[in-house]
């Protein structure tokens, strides 16, 4: 329902843009007389030049100089002192001014319409017989046309017809590819049907009904039924599996019916127009113009008001992945789109008052508001080709679905900010917008040209930002896909020491980070010059703040560059696991200062990089895990060698860690003997990141082998010589040093620090 609106603006303006904007203007006919000579005076003027040239002019001639210098002056006004002022009076009084006179000029235009049709009919036609003979020609021209076309349409009828299909698995370049050579053959058909009926009317028609029968022809069928032809193609309303719009089978018919009658009366608007030109009536006088042009704007609100609903749901398209920013938009469009046609309406008015007729000739106001309600809209054809054409997914897993959905809403984005800017190149070549035509048209001279200036520049701006972002953010996650590192799919609250992802993967973020930043600076400097300001402060004062920086804050400096140097020794990668004096815990984020580590436990520590003396981590290349396993002292190492080798090699066949180890967990004999038994120690090698897991389940494993083998774990005891127990009794005094050994016992193999600092 939006297109045919845009549609409908654009085909207007190439139909009937002469002829509207008389009308709507009231353009003279008449041409202003130029002399036949022309004196100009020499550039190097003199008190001599001067008398001798005098002394050879005519008196009409010495006075049309002198017009001539008067009237220079008078372009030559100071423009500073009057033009806003001026501006904002045409703006608001001179605008109103030109309505209230359509207002005032309205009995005359039905008087004046009056005298048009009453002269067509009595001197063109000469009576009711004349009316009738009319009649049958147009009869006998268009039924000629009928019939062209019917022949041609039976010809095309397997073109015409839409074939049966599965919308799930229509691709859109066959959806297109059908839609286009129906629309073909349709358009065909209505050009065979003008085409015909003119070659007859020019055959059998007298000269003053030929122009009455082609001003029906062309505006009053052919172009509502290009419109309509221009409908199907959008909405296709019989064949919802077509469709090229996100909208119901009910608001696509009511789209092309509608479309067809905002069709119907830019023709009649046209017809009428050319009617009365023929027929001697001044269109100026009467404002016919006016009123056609405000009764076509208030029939498009009212259809955009109606059908809201529709048009935010053709704006969210069919793509399911709609950002809540592209929601809102889609909620506010419809509003938006009747803030442009009523703005529109209210520009032209303030032309007329500028009396500017020239600049409204070739309809930019109509071309406008399409472009305006039209940009928009294309959204949802951005994303409809973003979504069947971006690249496919590179590689598997998180990390490229959400690289390949970044990538995706980055293409639209570029799409987005083309359009943008050949939307605003296109309203500047509509308007003129150059400095020297926007002056003569006395809306804001050189202001809305170079605002147009700086807002292409901003898009060029942003569309190298998105670009270069674009294949920054592609690096990345190919490179956190090739090394397996997923920042976003960390466990929360996990023991740590997982693997990082590459080196470049850890310097990319900081490369973007800066190239945004200078792409930003960069044009919004070139724009802010574009405009007239003066950027040489600006740059002097960003010299002196640094300068000031570099001198006041050493530190700073400091942190940068041993930042610099910590990052090409490759010291640490996002998502390692560190040590900085004492401090541990994942890179989580990097920045040009300083880093952030995320301990396992929760806390996030922000350490400069200028007070890094030592970093040792705990996540580069593999990590090897010794465990220890108190048995009693009678128990056989040989056994628990045993025990462990088959544990080692079963959890080579487990799925969930074969591919983990690095080597297999295996017995290193006794370690060591102390007061309760045997220290037997185990190891084995892993990647970064997989050894708390293994660690887990080879004591699960371990335990169940114990047991099943009859080996306990050695426990510690606590052994009291009591002479008092030959007697087999226990006295208070016996009890109290039984359970002071206890606690001095439990005090000993207690830890000595408050809890596990890693």
């Amino acid at each position: 329902m939006l297109r045919f609106i845009q549609i409908a603006a654009l085909l207007m303006c190439v139909c009937i843009a002469p002829t509207f904007a008389q009308a709507q203007m009231g353009l003279p006919n008449g041409t202003s007389s130029v002399p036949d000579t022309q004196v100009t005076l020499p550039d190097d003027l003199t008190v001599e030049t001067a008398n001798a040239l005098i002394s050879r002019l005519s008196d009409a001639e010495v006075r049309a100089i002198l017009l001539d210098q008067l009237e220079a002056k008078a372009v030559q006004k100071p423009e500073d002192d009057n033009n806003v002022s001026d501006f904002f009076y045409h703006a608001t009084a001179g605008a109103f001014t030109s309505i209230t006179v359509a207002v005032e000029r309205l009995p005359l235009l039905f008087t004046q319409q009056a005298k048009a049709f009453s002269t067509f009919y009595n001197d063109r036609l000469r009576g009711f017989g004349g009316l009738l003979k009319l009649l049958g020609y147009m009869a006998l021209v268009y039924g000629s046309g009928i019939i062209a076309e019917l022949f041609f349409r039976r010809l095309t009828r397997n073109w015409r017809i839409l074939p049966p299909a599965d919308p799930d698995n229509m691709q859109l370049r066959e959806t297109i590819q059908l839609l286009v050579q129906r629309l073909t053959t349709q358009v065909v058909a209505v050009l065979i049907f003008v085409g015909v009926s003119r070659a007859v009317g020019l055959a059998i028609l007298p000269e003053d009904i030929l122009p009455i029968v082609a001003i029906v022809g062309l505006y009053l069928i052919g172009f509502p039924r290009f419109m309509l032809s221009i409908g199907f193609f959008l909405f296709a309303p019989m064949n919802p599996e077509y469709r090229l719009l996100n909208v119901d089978t009910k608001s696509a018919r009511s789209a092309c019916f509608h479309q067809f009658w905002i069709a119907f009366l830019l023709g009649f608007s046209g017809a009428i127009i050319a009617f009365n030109e023929l027929h001697g009536v001044p269109m100026g006088e009467m404002r016919l113009g006016f009123w056609l042009n405000l009764s076509l704007h208030i029939y498009l609100i009212v259809v955009l008001w109606r059908y809201r609903d529709s048009m935010q749901s053709m704006m969210r398209g069919f793509d399911p992945d709609v950002s809540v920013m592209e929601n809102r938009i889609a909620r506010a469009y419809p509003y938006f789109a009747i803030f442009v046609v009523f703005a529109v309406w209210w520009v032209i008015n303030i032309v007329v008052s500028y009396e500017n007729f020239a600049l409204l000739r070739s309809q930019p106001h109509y071309k406008t508001m399409m472009l305006l309600m039209f940009a928009p809209a294309m959204d949802t054809m951005i994303r409809g080709l973003v979504r069947h054409f971006a690249p496919p997914m590179t590689g598997e897993g998180a990390v490229a679905e959400r690289a390949h959905a970044s990538a995706k809403r980055s293409y639209v984005r570029i799409g987005r900010v083309v359009v943008f800017g050949l939307v605003i190149i296109s309203i500047a070549g509509f308007w003129g917008m150059s400095p020297e035509n926007v002056a003569s048209a006395g809306v804001g001279p050189q202001l809305a040209a170079k605002l147009m200036e700086f807002l292409i520049i901003m898009s060029i701006g942003y569309l190298i930002y998105e670009v270069v972002s674009l294949y920054i953010n592609r690096k990345l996650a190919a490179e956190q896909t090739a090394s397996g590192f997923d920042p976003e799919s960390q466990e929360i609250g996990g023991d740590g020491g997982g693997a990082g992802g590459s080196r470049l993967s850890t310097v990319l973020p900081l490369i973007l980070a800066v190239c945004q930043a200078t792409i930003v600076v960069v044009f919004l400097l070139l724009g802010l010059s574009n405009v007239g300001v003066d950027t040489t402060p600006l740059l002097a004062g960003a010299g002196i703040v640094g300068l000031a920086i570099g001198f006041g804050a050493q530190k700073l400096v400091t942190d940068v560059v041993s930042g610099i140097f910590f990052l090409v020794d490759d010291a640490f990668r996002t998502g390692e696991y560190v040590e900085v004096e004492g401090t541990m815990g994942t890179v989580e984020k990097i920045s040009i200062r300083s880093m952030q580590l995320r301990h396992h436990k929760g806390p996030v520590h922000t350490i400069p990089y200028g007070e890094i003396p030592k970093i040792t981590n705990f996540s580069r290349d593999w990590v090897i895990m010794k465990l220890r396993f108190t048995v009693p002292f009678d128990s056989d190492p040989n056994k628990v060698k045993k025990i462990f080798k088959k544990i080692g090699q079963d959890l080579l066949a487990v799925e969930e860690f074969k591919d983990d180890f690095l080597a297999p967990f295996k017995s290193q004999g006794v370690l060591e003997i102390d007061d309760v038994g045997m220290v037997i120690r185990g190891k084995f090698m892993c990647k970064p990141g997989t050894q708390f897991m293994i660690r887990k389940e080879i004591f699960n494993r371990v335990n169940a082998a114990f047991a099943s083998n009859g080996i306990e774990f050695a426990r510690r005891e606590v052994r009291v010589a009591l002479p008092s127990m030959d007697n087999g009794d226990l006295t208070e005094e016996d009890k109290a040093a039984i359970s002071a050994a206890a606690t001095q016992a439990a005090q000993d193999t207690a830890p000595g620090g408050a809890g596990d600092q890693r």
